[in-house]
């Protein structure tokens, strides 16, 4: 994980530098090359925090004495969508066993939207971000330079437009949107577990006992709406932009490596936004097992992802600085442990 100058690296790794030969150094300075590493970036942080909110949807399912109904496969199969599918089956794993949730004959039928929706919101997310990560692999095996040679066409030299990002740009942008959304309904079910009319008075306000004297999880609140406000900026599309360059010649271009960047800034602040779900969700357990007993089990694979939570952030009895335990559960999210914990010892 250390960085380092790229001539000390390729010493240390034993590697000589390659030598450019014709061509070579256009290609490796090529506006779309970076939209395509930065792309690459994006579709495998986004497709790590996309299961990383459904372990805090899972959780907060709990925390919120949820029900499984809406996750059942035969509500999927009228409606199969894949992405759907695999979402309402992971949860449904992440959940097997749990003493949290509601019994599925409960006279309370359903749940709201943030909850009872988590396969059709979050897969449908998923589903973007397998067409992204489609096109990205399409892209990195191509050839985007310009002018290309033919050896043995009848046309050997060609000039044409691969080095165009319009591909990359449009779902870039698509993929902003879609993780918007999942940082939006992250914040729903945040607000649902901190406010105690909306969760029918099941958990105390904002998550602590004291209320007058303390503010419990509020700001964690207020960051995560102003977090998914950003977003909404940031969702602009970039690729509907288009300013002219090289005295005209270069008369429509993509944008896409804003578009990148605007996505990879999405992405940070959903990371954010879905650990400061997990820690609320964490806290409203504790809660909950003081109603319940201290032997109602959780999930299968919420339990592991609970108890990697609680490694790092400790209940919050009173007021104190949080910000340092959001960024050691967000490091958890963004570095990929919450989700690798949780898929390799829930099997």
């Amino acid at each position: 994980g250390e960085r380092l100058p790229g001539a000390e690296a390729l010493r240390r790794a034993g590697l000589s530098p390659i030598a450019l030969e014709a061509k070579e150094g256009l290609a490796l300075t090529n506006g779309t090359s970076l939209i395509a590493a930065l792309s690459c970036l994006a579709v495998h942080r986004a497709w790590n925090l996309v299961l990383a909110a459904d372990i805090a949807g899972a959780m907060s399912l709990e925390a919120l004495w949820g029900t499984l109904k809406a996750f059942h496969p035969s509500i999927q199969r009228v409606r199969p969508y894949p992405s759907q599918a695999e979402c309402a089956a992971f949860i449904s794993a992440l959940l097997e066993g749990s003493e949290f949730v509601r019994p599925l004959h409960s006279p309370y039928v359903q749940d709201p939207y943030s909850l009872r929706c988590i396969p059709q919101v979050h897969g449908a997310i998923r589903g973007v971000v397998s067409y992204v990560k489609g096109l990205v692999e399409v892209e990195i095996n191509s050839a985007t330079d310009n002018p290309l040679f033919f050896p043995g066409e009848e046309l050997v030299c060609l000039s044409g437009g691969n080095f165009h990002g319009e591909p990359l740009a449009l779902a870039l942008d698509y993929l902003a949107i879609a993780l918007a959304d999942l940082g939006n309904i992250s914040e729903r079910r945040l607000t649902r577990l901190l406010d105690e009319k909306a969760n029918g008075g099941l958990l105390p306000p904002f998550l602590t006992k004291e209320g007058g004297l303390n503010s419990g999880f509020m700001l964690l609140q207020y960051t995560a709406a102003a977090l998914a406000s950003e977003n909404k900026v940031l969702s602009h599309p970039a690729s509907v932009d288009n300013i002219p360059t090289s005295a005209n010649v270069e008369d429509h271009v993509s944008m896409g490596a804003l578009a990148a960047d605007k996505a990879l800034k999405v992405v940070e602040n959903v990371e954010t936004i879905v650990a400061i779900e997990l820690m609320a969700a964490a806290q409203a357990i504790d809660f909950r097992r003081e109603a319940l007993g201290p032997s109602v089990k959780m999930g299968r694979g919420t339990q592991i992802a609970y108890n990697l939570i609680r490694k790092e952030v400790p209940f919050i009895a009173k007021d104190e600085l949080l910000y340092p335990y959001i960024q050691k559960v967000q490091r958890l999210v963004r570095e990929g442990i919450l989700v690798k914990e949780v898929l390799l010892h829930a099997d």
